[in-house]
């Protein structure tokens, strides 16, 4: 594929669905000449510009070059100063947003804004060359809505600018020991209440907190800092207000023409991928933030509606958006060959993360929602019901190496009445806490990578709202601040011991050591490394009863305890002694109470073997 070859734009490429650089044409740029501005509106009878440059008086643009390319360079155009186009068309005179546009006023406002994207140069070459897409590395993602993790008590909406908020969230990233944050769409939305799933300007990093400058000097700290940053992406949808992408040229461009599809169930309009310029369109938007601001990845959003039609497997699939699926991620992958691609898929839909090469869609990455669904529907029932559903928690592990899957308790859990990971579980207040921490134990010594929302490592029981931000102050309570404690240990074992993550994706790398041990809700699970004499075991007792449970080794060596979910510190019962490594053998039985609700990890060094 040329298209990803070449940086440059190429107007054949366009038509053709190929190109990936369309903004670099496309927009305002600086030029030795003044700012030059070019949009394209194939069906609009005339286009014109309106600005701060001409106070606001129309400068009419020409497509004489190539017919619905127009295009306008003003001498007087500044970095920062505001425009809109004017099309006109069969629909009337309506001003629009640049859809290729690096900025926006704040709502309601809806101009673009003239941004250099030279204007930052980053610093984090050491980060960038030594980036992977941590297939054996640790992944353990923190996902925040950047508005509302921090609320500002200057600002008349609570918001910190890009920069601002900087040194406060690498600290507490790094305290908590997440390798990456996953921040929720930062492309310009009207709708605060969205989130940002629905956009406007898919090229304008929100005007709520900042410029574009500010955004890349974020990611920028991050990667010096050692964290990752991953943004949300969504691809299959955008917003319907009238001076968007909606009916652009005077003409149904980007959305499907007036059909039972062109609405989504959001009420937001889909895009429409048999037309190759939308193509373009967007997978020069997915690159975008991967070039310019150095994201470490995409989590594409919805990808369900783009596999079936309105997201309906009844519906049957629709072959130009998958095809488009297909092209755009291996078109990233060659041009960001170490960047991740993350797919929010609810579909059994089959290879999502096999390469498009051989038939797949191309993720590196799925969501594992049916993991997420069955493992937080078996903490919702009372001990004496677990032990008829062991399925809820072994089942996950009969499909897991279908593909690479990545254990999700996102923002959709702990919204719309569906209580937050704590609240959904069985028990009054002070029985819930010892079950979150056997439940977060089970989730990291499960294999693949982890992502947690925001207010999830303080064990909040109030639902997310984007206008407040988490309840920090229930780390004044013990159970809270113990909790927050256990969250911090665990995070940093998952990224220190290589059992943890090494082989996450390999069959080589798991067994069960119990399940459901003898109807007692009793479960065991090994994680081996590459070195395959060092490996650890969880053991898990999820009834309300405190058991003992026999473990036998598989080899000869050693065995320590490094954590204890029932430990006094995190709020448990148990007392904390000082942890030895300990002889074990395949020829001893080794009794291991399991206080209620409980769960503990041994490191394992094994002697070697000859077939290691």
């Amino acid at each position: 594929m040329t298209a990803v070859t070449d940086r440059n734009f190429n107007a054949q490429r366009f038509y053709d669905g190929d190109e990936f650089f369309a903004y670099k044409y496309f927009g305002a740029h600086k030029g030795e000449k003044g700012v030059t501005f070019r949009t394209f509106a194939l069906n609009a009878d005339k286009v014109a510009l309106i600005g701060e440059f001409s106070g606001w008086k129309e400068l009419e643009m020409s497509d004489s070059v190539r017919k619905g390319f127009f295009e306008l360079t003003v001498p007087e155009a500044r970095e920062g100063q505001m425009y809109k186009y004017v099309i006109y068309s069969k629909l009337g005179r309506i001003e629009h947003c640049d859809p290729y546009g690096f900025g926006m006023e704040l709502r309601p406002g809806f101009a673009s804004i003239v941004r250099d994207l030279d204007a930052y140069q980053f610093s984090d070459e050491e980060w960038m060359k030594e980036r992977t897409r941590n297939f054996d590395r640790p992944l353990n993602i923190y996902e925040l809505h950047l508005g509302s993790w921090k609320r500002n008590p200057d600002d008349p909406n609570g918001w910190y600018e890009y920069t601002e908020i900087a040194d406060d969230l690498i600290a507490y990233v790094k305290k908590y020991h997440y390798t990456h944050v996953e921040i929720m769409p930062l492309s310009e939305h009207p709708f605060d209440g969205s989130w940002g799933y629905q956009n406007t300007g898919f090229f304008a990093p929100t005007s709520r907190y900042g410029t574009a400058a500010q955004l890349k000097e974020l990611v920028d700290r991050l990667h010096r800092a050692g964290i990752g940053a991953i943004i949300d992406f969504v691809p299959a949808h955008f917003a319907t207000d009238y001076y968007a992408l909606k009916e652009y040229d005077g003409t149904q461009l980007y959305e499907y023409p007036e059909s039972d599809v062109t609405a989504s169930e959001w009420g937001s309009y889909n895009f429409i991928f048999a037309r190759r310029e939308v193509a373009s369109f967007m997978q020069s938007a997915a690159n975008y933030w991967l070039a310019e601001y150095h994201f470490d990845g995409l989590r594409m959003d919805a990808v369900s509606r783009l596999i079936y039609w309105m997201g309906s497997e009844s519906r049957g699939e629709n072959p130009t958006s998958i095809a488009f699926l297909k092209k755009m991620n291996e078109g990233l992958h060659r041009l960001h060959p170490t960047a991740m691609l993350i797919a929010e898929d609810s579909t059994s839909y089959p290879g999502c993360t096999k390469p498009a090469w051989a038939g797949g869609l191309g993720f590196d990455y799925k969501w594992d929602l049916g993991w997420m669904n069955d493992t937080l529907d078996y903490f919702m029932k009372q001990s004496g019901e677990r032990q008829d559903v062991p399925q809820k928690l072994t089942f996950s592990m009969y499909y897991f190496y279908n593909e690479r899957y990545l254990l999700p308790f996102s923002h959709d859990e702990v919204v719309h009445g569906k209580k937050t990971i704590i609240d959904k579980i069985f028990g009054d207040y002070e029985m819930k806490f010892p079950q979150a921490r056997a439940l977060y134990m089970y989730m990291f010594v499960h294999p693949g990578k982890k992502l947690n929302f925001m207010g999830n490592e303080i064990a909040m029981f109030r639902e997310w709202d984007e206008n407040k931000e988490p309840d920090y102050f229930l780390l004044k309570y013990p159970n809270h601040d113990s909790f927050s404690e256990y969250i911090k240990e665990l995070n940093r074992l998952y990224s220190q011991m290589p059992a943890f993550y090494e082989m996450d994706y390999e069959d080589e790398g798991f067994r069960w050591v119990a399940m459901n041990d003898q109807g007692r809700n009793i479960f065991g699970i090994q994680r081996y490394s590459r070195d395959r004499g060092r490996s650890l075991a969880a053991l898990f007792n999820f009834s309300n009863q405190d058991q003992t449970y026999y473990y036998t080794p598989s080899r000869k060596g050693t065995m320590k305890l490094v954590l204890n979910s029932d430990w006094e510190r995190f709020g448990g019962r148990s007392r904390e002694t000082e942890s030895r490594a300990e002889e074990v053998s395949s020829a001893f039985v080794i009794p291991i109470q399991l206080p209620a609700f409980s769960g503990r990890i041994y490191e394992i060094n094994a002697e070697r073997r000859s077939d290691d």
